[in-house]
């Protein structure tokens, strides 16, 4: 009897023997297969960390208001003046003035001493050579039933007298305007732009009758 528990005892130990180094043989090829994993999770970390930030590019362009398309009324005009800038107190900002006063000051500058003396109508110009406004254009703008403020448009001073922008052309006076006029007309009377028999002029509908001599350009 003691013979034979020995010889289990023996057995079981060997046993155990086999067993404990299979098995952390095993653990150890689990461990082995499990770090390339590890490895693969890791370089895949980087990757979602790059693209976190090509993701918020992305939805912060989208959040960005589309930029509206610059009008181009044949470019840049005397002296590099765009159509598209702000304008202050009626004054484009490529201009001289700058402001309201000095906006007065520029059309009182501009004032005829002697009205019958000083303005000439296009005829006694040799005629209108400039720039003719198309047809179906000038219809829809020009003429006694299209009037505005001259204050509210874009506007420079050129040689002493006004230049200002309407429906996409540059209108300057040829002429000083009437010494018998408010001085602030240009602010508080309706005017309107027509081409009657030699030339473009412009008129005022708080003085029928009386035009001043004007160009139209791009």
């Amino acid at each position: 009897m003691p013979m034979k528990l020995a010889i289990s005892a023996g057995a079981l130990f060997l046993l155990l023997g086999t067993i404990a180094p299979a098995y952390a043989q095993r653990e150890q090829q689990e461990k082995e297969q499990g770090k390339p994993q590890q490895g693969q999770q890791e370089r895949q970390q980087p990757q979602r960390e790059q693209a976190k930030p090509a993701q918020q590019q992305h939805q912060q362009a989208a959040n960005k208001p589309a930029q509206r398309p610059q009008q181009a009324y044949g470019g840049a005009y005397h002296g590099g003046v765009q159509p598209n800038g702000p304008t202050y107190g009626g004054v484009h900002h490529s201009g001289v003035p700058q402001h309201q006063g000095q906006v007065r000051s520029g059309f009182v500058q501009s004032r005829a001493g002697s009205w019958n003396n000083d303005h000439r109508s296009w005829s006694q110009r040799g005629g209108y050579n400039g720039y003719r406004v198309p047809e179906d254009r000038f219809r829809l703008y020009f003429g006694s039933n299209h009037f505005f403020r001259i204050s509210r448009l874009p506007m420079i001073f050129v040689g002493g007298y006004p230049r200002f922008q309407y429906d996409g052309y540059w209108v300057t006076f040829m002429d000083p305007w009437p010494e018998d006029w408010a001085p602030t007309w240009y602010e508080t009377d309706d005017v309107y732009l027509d081409y009657t028999g030699d030339g473009y002029y412009l008129y005022d509908r708080m003085h029928p009758g009386i035009g001043i001599a004007v160009t139209v350009a791009f």
